[in-house]
């Protein structure tokens, strides 16, 4: 009998979503950055999602094994930018390099989108909604502007909850096996 794998692509959107929603509620200025954000950052937004670009990649499926596993590498370097100075490991990050950084992501999300248009419209939200957070995070970062980080939270926001949507529904139809929410 022949072993039928999990989808792990719900698990990737899932993860990606709660960890998106989570520190752009920070961004958007609604809550403090704590602990509770750099754990999830590096558990779920990480570790989780390199585990799911690990089981994509065991599908053969390339796109979400190189999205997932980048993805969770992202969330990991985020915390490890966060924690290292706290730690005296390195020097805080400047705004000059925090904003090239998000920008380098901009760069990689951009050219992303241009494939996944016949995904779906959720998820083109999502790579769209990324693209523009990213953008605005690096503006953010290199013109010091808190309202331009505040756009990217809220923006965030629907990126990462449109995220933690489509996960769920692929999770529903895969279990129902019907459509259960559209997307």
């Amino acid at each position: 009998m022949p072993i039928t794998l999990a989808n792990p692509t719900p698990l990737g959107l899932v993860t990606f979503g709660l960890s998106t929603i989570l520190l752009s509620l920070s961004n958007a200025g609604l809550v403090v950055a704590g602990s509770p954000i750099m754990a999830q950052g590096l558990f779920v937004g990480g570790l989780a999602q390199m585990l799911a670009g690990i089981m994509e990649f065991v599908k053969g499926n390339t796109f979400g094994c190189v999205v997932f596993t980048s993805f969770g590498g992202f969330w990991m370097a985020v915390t490890a930018i966060t924690f290292l100075p706290v730690l005296g490991w390195a020097e805080a990050a400047t705004p000059s390099i925090m904003g090239s950084f998000m920008f380098i992501w901009a760069i990689y999300v951009f050219l992303l989108l241009i494939g996944i248009f016949k995904g779906g419209r959720v998820l083109s939200l999502i790579v769209t909604t990324l693209l523009i957070v990213l953008v605005l995070l690096a503006i953010g970062s290199w013109t010091g502007s808190a309202i331009v980080n505040k756009i990217a939270g809220y923006l965030g926001l629907i990126c990462g909850g449109s995220a933690l949507y489509l996960g769920c529904a692929i999770t529903l139809e895969e279990t129902n096996q019907k459509k259960v929410l559209p997307f």
